[in-house]
C-alpha cells in the first residue's frame, strides 16, 4: 500500500459507526465470517491454520506483536464495508479534501522546476477527481497512479484557480509527499 491509499483507509475508518472487535477471539471469529476458512485467514496473516484455530478457541491467548497488528489491521481493512462505499459514494457526489506538505514540480512553457520548499496545502477537489480516485484504487492502480489524480486536481482547482492564472501551466507533479490526509 502506498501513501495515497493508506490515506483513503484512514478516512474511511473515520467514519464507522460501530469499533471493530477488539478481542483476539473476536477478530478471529469475524475474520472467519468474512474469509470463508482458517485456511484462508491463515494465508492473510501469514501463520498456519493450526494458529488461526487456536486463537478461535482460545488456547492461544496472546500472538506475537506482528501477528497481533496483522490481525487488527486485517479486520479494519474489512469493516463495515457499506459504510465506507456509502461515504465513498457521497464524496464522489460532493469532492474530497486533501491536505498535504509536500513538493510540487512544474512543467509551464516557461519550462520546469522541481520546487525546493515544501508547501503545506488544503485543497477541496471537486466530485470528479474523488470518483477518478476511489477507482483508481478499487481497480488497483499504482500510488503514483493516484498521486497523478491528486497532482491534476491540485493544478486545476490551486495552482490555475479554476483557469483564472497560470494558464501556461502543463503540468504538475507530487515529488515528494511528508503527509497526506484526505477528508471526506
Amino acid at each position: 500500500m502506498g501513501e495515497i491509499d493508506d490515506a483513503i483507509e484512514r478516512a474511511d475508518r473515520e467514519h464507522f459507526t460501530r469499533q471493530p472487535p477488539k478481542t483476539l477471539k473476536g477478530q478471529i471469529r469475524y475474520l472467519l465470517r468474512r474469509l470463508g476458512s482458517a485456511k484462508a485467514v491463515a494465508a492473510e496473516l501469514g501463520v498456519t491454520a493450526d494458529s488461526v484455530n487456536r486463537y478461535r478457541r482460545g488456547a492461544r491467548k496472546h500472538p506475537r506483536a506482528d501477528v497481533a497488528s496483522k490481525i487488527d489491521d486485517a479486520v479494519r481493512a474489512r469493516w463495515q464495508p457499506q459504510v465506507r462505499k456509502r461515504r465513498q459514494k457521497q464524496a464522489a457526489a460532493t469532492g474530497i479534501t486533501v491536505e498535504t506538505r509536500a513538493r510540487f514540480g512544474y512543467k509551464s512553457s516557461a519550462g520546469s522546476t522541481d520546487d525546493g520548499r515544501f508547501r503545506r496545502l488544503t485543497v477541496k477537489l471537486p466530485a470528479a477527481y474523488a470518483q477518478r480516485l476511489f477507482d483508481a484504487r478499487d481497480t488497483g492502480s499504482s500510488d503514483q497512479q493516484m498521486r497523478d489524480i491528486i497532482a491534476e486536481g491540485f493544478k486545476e482547482v490551486y495552482f490555475q484557480d479554476g483557469g483564472a492564472r497560470a494558464l501556461g501551466l502543463s503540468d504538475v507533479e507530487i515529488n515528494d509527499i511528508d503527509y497526506l490526509d484526505l477528508e471526506y
